[in-house]
């Protein structure tokens, strides 16, 4: 940049002088407007525009297309994602293009972003006659999300020269209730509901869908997490059967941490993994594919879960938005939530950490802070009941005295 040189030329096709310079990186001269046909300004302009080239403080108005940059995106970031993040991105530059219409990636300014954020609020009509509908607007929550992916995707352009500088979002703060889990775990009564419910979603294959189900349910695994295990030891999240007890060999491109990792799996889990005969160890270990050698993709899968859950009429959330309710039905998520809530009262937060691959332990602390206040008060008890609480070796029994006014004013002063 130190080579650039900004001239002052006259160009008869122009009413004003123009400043040229030639670019050291490509060779192609670049030209911008002197704003003046007076040769001393022109010349202080020229002086003033070489200044800021060198130092890299001039940026070009951008001018990329959208269609252009969506395109690159597309083929160049998006493949280096996991599905969890892939998905909703996609989904939110379909939110711009539906709602917004972009002809330049430089419309997305701060005033188009805010109104984007009013649109997705709306509730929508759809259908006509006795088909129409309305779909609720997206919560805040949901909101907050989807526009921090679009300042991720608008990163990533300004890292690669496509965009100035990230425009402002202001991200919606009311009714966003902190990071509260959406679903909520299934009971055990529920999960068998669901088993049972199986076969009226997949009448053809509901042997392969149980099996699956339980497998999710014993194992805690993401849903693109499980459709990726496999037997092979060459996969990129397999079964590893070489050490003293089973556990999960879990390479970066398949791990949401994207980190190599080993780590354990439950007993019961490791133990129902080997009921399989030694014969069907290779491939998935859960083979959803409608043809061999091809895996279910996970939004199909996430759906026919879904399906599954409704059927068994399993409820996990009801969220009221004005007049229309919503309701969530178990899905495969759930069936991890359950997962941990049932290993949150047997091992240590460390320990679940390293079940659940959390990457951070607050997020695993979630799961004990959810426990159920009466499980929670019935192990208390119990101990309480044993006698061995304080070290006491008699029996305490469950009957409370009521305090004396006398005793209630000593322990109070105390």
């Amino acid at each position: 940049m130190d080579e650039i040189k900004v001239t002052v030329v006259n160009r008869r096709d122009r009413a004003n002088l123009m400043l040229r310079y030639i670019d050291p990186a490509t060779g192609r001269q670049k030209y911008k407007s002197a704003g003046t046909n007076e040769m001393k300004a022109a010349t202080k302009a020229a002086g003033k525009w070489e200044d800021e080239l060198r130092d890299g403080r001039y940026a070009a108005p951008c001018r990329i297309n959208w269609d252009e940059f969506r395109r690159r995106y597309e083929d160049e970031a998006l493949p280096q994602l996991a599905p969890r993040t892939a998905e909703p991105r996609a989904a939110i530059l379909n939110h711009v293009e539906a709602i917004l219409s972009p002809r330049k990636l430089a419309d997305l300014t701060a005033e188009r972003l805010s109104y984007l954020q009013a649109e997705l609020r709306k509730d929508r009509v759809t259908g006509v006659g006795e088909k129409k509908r309305t779909i609720p607007g997206l919560k805040d929550s949901t909101i907050a999300g989807q526009l921090a992916h679009l300042r991720s995707i608008l990163s990533w352009a300004v890292n690669v020269g496509m965009l100035r500088a990230v425009p402002k979002i202001n991200k919606p703060t009311r009714n966003l209730g902190g990071k509260m889990m959406r679903g909520r775990p299934v009971t055990g009564e529920e999960f068998d509901r669901m088993l049972a419910k199986v076969e009226t979603v997949r009448p053809i294959d509901h042997l392969r869908w149980q099996r699956y189900l339980r497998g999710l349910w014993l194992s805690g695994l993401r849903l693109e997490e499980s459709l990726a295990l496999s037997w092979d030891g060459d996969a990129p999240f397999l079964v590893d059967l070489s050490g003293k007890y089973p556990r999960f060999r879990i390479y970066a491109e398949a791990e949401k941490g994207h980190k190599n990792r080993l780590l354990p799996m439950t007993p019961d889990f490791a133990e129902w993994l080997l009921t399989t005969p030694q014969a069907l160890r290779r491939g998935p270990v859960f083979d959803l594919g409608d043809k061999p050698g091809r895996q279910r993709d996970l939004g199909n899968t996430g759906r026919i879960m879904s399906a599954i859950g409704e059927r068994a009429g399993v409820k996990v959330n009801v969220d009221k938005r004005g007049s229309i309710e919503v309701v969530k039905f178990a899905s495969a998520h759930d069936l991890r939530r359950s997962f941990a809530t049932r290993w949150a009262s047997k091992v240590k937060p460390a320990t679940l950490q390293l079940l659940m691959r959390h990457s951070a332990i607050e997020t695993t602390l979630r799961y004990y802070v959810a426990q159920d206040a009466d499980d929670v008060a019935a192990e208390l008890w119990s101990g309480f009941a044993s006698g061995n609480t304080s070290g006491n070796n008699g029996q305490v029994g469950h009957h409370i005295p009521e305090m004396t006014a006398d005793a209630s004013h000593a322990a109070a002063k105390t």
